[in-house]
């Protein structure tokens, strides 16, 4: 909490814009990798948001408030919105303009971020094998960690579901939540009841919505950063190792909330 009385308080020392403000440092005197840090520091700060937002939806969807839920669900997609559209910023920068700096990244890449792969660990995309990542970083470690070790935001979902006396399987509902998601079959059938009598399951059905909203962002997410990487480096390796393209490629199939997915189809 600021010391500055509200009376003395300043713009600039509200956002603390002098800390703000120097945290950009590029390593090269190229002028395009200002850009490049600008877009994923903000990216960062988006993510953090996106975080504070989803972690009170889960409180909330936990304890059976699922329309105050929405508000936070629906901001996040908006938030999603506005980081698929930065790719189209950082794609005025060419293949040439980015080779000039690239080396100075190292083994640097957005496949480590903590916060993004938090994200996708609270959505239900579990995999521990980015701790390793964070190794240097006891907090981001221990954030993550933890939320690899609690129910999703889809365990919680599934709960409320179970609680409004839709048959969700023991096995489902006692799973061990550390692991990623697997799709069952009796799941779908009760998301399939919500949406066969939206007006008697309206909570539950919207709820779903706004899941399906995040997931469908997530998604049109990734694909604008493939088509960005490969637009700027074709095909080579990715700075973190990763196979580039082909990697981030791979990642278009994963559905957070896989039930609402595969629902559509028999309705």
């Amino acid at each position: 909490m600021s010391d500055t009385p509200p009376a003395d308080m300043t713009y600039a020392r509200y956002l603390d814009l002098d800390r703000l403000l120097s945290a950009q440092n590029p390593l090269s005197d190229q002028h395009d990798e200002m850009l490049f840090v600008v877009i994923h520091q903000a990216k960062e700060l988006w993510l953090k948001q996106i975080l504070h937002e989803v972690a009170l939806a889960k409180t909330l969807v936990r304890s059976g408030d699922l329309v105050p839920a929405y508000k936070s669900l629906a901001r996040v997609s908006r938030i999603q919105a506005v980081m698929t559209q930065s790719w189209d910023i950082l794609a005025t920068m060419t293949p040439a303009d980015y080779l000039m700096f690239r080396g100075v990244l190292g083994s640097s890449s957005g496949f480590q971020s903590d916060q993004f792969r938090r994200l996708e660990t609270m959505l239900g995309l579990k995999d521990p094998k980015f701790l390793v990542f964070q190794e240097d970083r006891p907090e981001a470690h221990a954030a993550l960690s933890a939320a690899l070790a609690a129910p999703s935001l889809y365990d919680d979902a599934l709960s409320q579901l179970a609680a409004a006396g839709m048959p969700v399987p023991e096995a489902v509902l006692n799973r061990d939540v550390s692991q990623r998601y697997v799709p069952d079959e009796a799941v779908e059938a009760a998301w399939l009841e919500v949406y066969r009598d939206t007006g008697r399951w309206w909570e539950l059905y919207q709820l779903a919505e706004k899941l399906v909203d995040l997931d469908d962002a997530l998604v049109t997410w990734r694909h604008k950063h493939v088509v960005t990487v490969e637009r700027i480096i074709g095909r080579r390796r990715g700075t973190g190792g990763t196979d580039g393209v082909g990697y981030l490629s791979s990642t278009l199939e994963r559905r957070c909330f896989p039930e609402l997915w595969s629902l559509r189809t028999r309705l």
